[in-house]
Order: C-alpha cells, then sequence, then structure tokens
C-alpha cells in the first residue's frame, strides 16, 4: 500500500528526570531529508537517531525533534563553574589594573550571571537517554501509521481517477469506426467539389494516409496500459511515488497527442478531460513516498 510524505506525530513520557516530547513533521521531498534537534544532554544519539528514522522513513523532508522538561530542581542540583569563574576573576583583576578605580569594583552577582558560571549537577543521562530512543521509535511508528492512513486515501482517489480515464478510453475507442468514415467522406465530398477525376486506386491511397496520420489507436492502447500499470502500482508494498511520478509524464504525453491529432470535437472534449484527470493524479503523486 502506498504511503503519503505528508504526516504529524508527537508522543509525551514522563519520568523521574522530567518530560520527554518527541514531535515529527513530514512533507513531501524528492529524497529523505532529515532536519534533527535534541537537547544538548542527548547529543550523543544524533547518529542512532538519525539511523532509526532512515530505517523506517524512505522519502520525504522530516522535521524531528526531541525536547526535555527538567524535573523541578532542588537546592543542591546547581554547582558554580569554578574553572569559569576564575577566568572571570581573572579578566576583571586584569581590566581594574588598566582601569584603575575607573573599572569599579567586581560584583560576585555579575560573575554568577555570567555565562557558564552556573551549571546543572551532572547527572546520570543512561535512562534519560533509554527513554528517548524508546519514545523516538514509537513516534516513528505513529508518524508511519499517519502517512499510511493519509496513502490509502491517496490510493482511493487515484483509483477512481483511473476509472474515469478508462471510461473516456472507451468513449474515444467507440468513435473511432465513426470518425474514420467522417474523414473519408469529407475526403470524398471535397473531391467532388473539385470536380476532377481522380484514380479510385490513389485516391484510397490518400485516404488511407490520412486515415493513419490521425489514428490514435496506438495512444489509446498505451493509456489502457498505463491504467492498468498505475492500478497495480498503487497496491504495491514498495515505495512507488517515483514510479507513479514517471507515469503522470506518461499519461501527459499520450494525452497530448491524443488532443493534437483529434478531428473530432467529442474526442478533444474526452482529451481535455484526460488532462483534467491526469492534472489532478500528477498533484496527488507529489506527495506519495
Amino acid at each position: 500500500m502506498i504511503r503519503s510524505m505528508t504526516g504529524f506525530a508527537r508522543r509525551e513520557r514522563q519520568g523521574p528526570w522530567g518530560t520527554l516530547t518527541c514531535e515529527l513533521r513530514s512533507v513531501n521531498h524528492r529524497y529523505l531529508e532529515l532536519s534533527l534537534r535534541l537537547p544538548d544532554d542527548l547529543r550523543g544519539l544524533e547518529n542512532d537517531a538519525r539511523q532509526l528514522l532512515s530505517v523506517n522513513l524512505r522519502r520525504g523532508k522530516v522535521d524531528a525533534g526531541v525536547y526535555l522538561k527538567g524535573a523541578p530542581a532542588g537546592a543542591a542540583s546547581l554547582e558554580i563553574n569554578r574553572a569559569v569563574v576564575e577566568q572571570v576573576v581573572a579578566g576583571a583583576a586584569e581590566v581594574s589594573a588598566i582601569a584603575g578605580n575607573a573599572a569599579g569594583t567586581l560584583n560576585p552577582l555579575d560573575v554568577l550571571r555570567w555565562p557558564g558560571v552556573i551549571r546543572d549537577a551532572e547527572r546520570d543521562v543512561t535512562p534519560i537517554a533509554a527513554a528517548a530512543v524508546e519514545l523516538l521509535k514509537e513516534t516513528a511508528a505513529d508518524l508511519n501509521d499517519a502517512r499510511a492512513r493519509e496513502g490509502a486515501r491517496i490510493r482511493d482517489m487515484l483509483a477512481q481517477r483511473c476509472d474515469s480515464l478508462r471510461d473516456l478510453v472507451a468513449i474515444v475507442r467507440a468513435r473511432l469506426p465513426e470518425v474514420s468514415a467522417r474523414i473519408r467522406a469529407r475526403v470524398l465530398e471535397r473531391v467532388a467539389q473539385l470536380g476532377t477525376t481522380i484514380d479510385a486506386e490513389r485516391l484510397e491511397q490518400e485516404i488511407a494516409l490520412l486515415a493513419y496520420k490521425m489514428d490514435v489507436e496506438e495512444e489509446l492502447d498505451r493509456l489502457g496500459s498505463h491504467i492498468a500499470e498505475t492500478l497495480q502500482v498503487i497496491d504495491s508494498k514498495e515505495p512507488a511515488g517515483r514510479r507513479l511520478d514517471f507515469l503522470m509524464q506518461e499519461f501527459n504525453r499520450e494525452a497530448n497527442t491524443l488532443s493534437s491529432k483529434s478531428q473530432d470535437s467529442e474526442t478533444t472534449r474526452a482529451a481535455v478531460d484526460m488532462k483534467v484527470l491526469i492534472e489532478q493524479m500528477r498533484e496527488q503523486v507529489q506527495n506519495v513516498e
């Protein structure tokens, strides 16, 4: 069953370390493009997370975010980074030596505000990392389910359009004898208007040549073949977006040729309706994985 490249999934998991949230968003794209955002504590999971998503998703632009909201911090959960404090104090002393009294007195609160002076106490991220991996797996499965549901709707729409195309092909094919007879009658009428005598065999050859140039039987056969192939592809288990995209190009090519050869208003109308259906299919195929 085909799958859409468009989808959204979100999950949360709580623990003693706080709340983990995972969000996955995907839209259509020619290839698989991953954009991953992780908390600083979980940066080491980036390669594993990318591999996990690559296994589950074949194509699409995927924005993945894992967010950690820590549990309420206790008084002992923060610590002073002495190395940074010493660097700040040393820098302030150097400035004071150059500027003298104009530099003023170093305020301890200003030191505490310096980036990196206060840091969270080191904690064991192993349970957080394990929970994040499991959460990412579950969210990826939800995203796949969402893409599969959307793909099922696209599959039904494509099947309906194929049925409509098949009906139009049948309409054009049924008119071929009448169109051929009309071409013959038109040529004979024109010859009669000229009032000249033309060799009957030569006349039949010219009529046959004209009918051959305007014959659309081959285009109708190829359209029928493309319809059958499309119906088979949309029920395949493998990703089929690129194959369907190629088929849409071939559909368009045959419909254009049919329109250019048409010598009948009904055939022209049918060719225009085909182009409308093919364009509707092409727009949906852009979202297929």
